[in-house]
């Protein structure tokens, strides 16, 4: 009974949509991390200090003060404290990070369909002759319906 279930799992987890799938998604996280970094290490720092030096990670709400009470200068010391914050910061940097992420699949998607595309086009087996307008083998050099010349 286990060795069948075994094997059925096996046959299942081995057929190429599954592995193909397996694929994708560790593909897909490498590429998350990536993402993640180019928005806060690359596009992040100059797009805060256009707006005037800000720090997008450290942008938060404090909900409720730590046991000392303080306001605190960066989310880290918040955190610290044990205040309970909202921090939007992070989530405008994780918006950014999926329009990325969304734009590239979108690029890939396109480039992948339009190479479908020129994959499954068939081979034209006819042509129309340009005296009478019939269909006729694309190989013929003479039109069977009005016996014109075809070039």
């Amino acid at each position: 009974m286990f060795k069948k279930m075994l094997n059925e799992f096996k046959a299942f987890a081995m057929r190429g949509n599954v592995v193909d799938m397996a694929v994708g998604i560790i593909i897909g996280a490498a590429f998350g991390k990536i993402v993640t970094s180019l928005v806060n290490d690359i596009i992040m720092p100059p797009v805060g200090r256009i707006l005037g030096g800000v720090d997008f990670s450290n942008l938060f709400i404090t909900i409720k003060h730590g046991a000392d009470g303080a306001n605190y200068a960066t989310l880290a010391a918040a955190q610290a404290a044990g205040a309970v914050t909202i921090n939007y910061g992070n989530f405008i940097n994780a918006v950014i990070s999926f329009l990325i992420v969304a734009f590239a699949i979108f690029i890939l998607i396109k480039a992948v369909n339009s190479l479908k595309a020129k994959e499954e086009a068939p081979a034209a087996t006819t042509k129309d002759c340009p005296f009478c307008l019939s269909k006729i083998n694309i190989k013929a050099t003479k039109c069977p319906n009005c016996t014109a010349e075809i070039k």
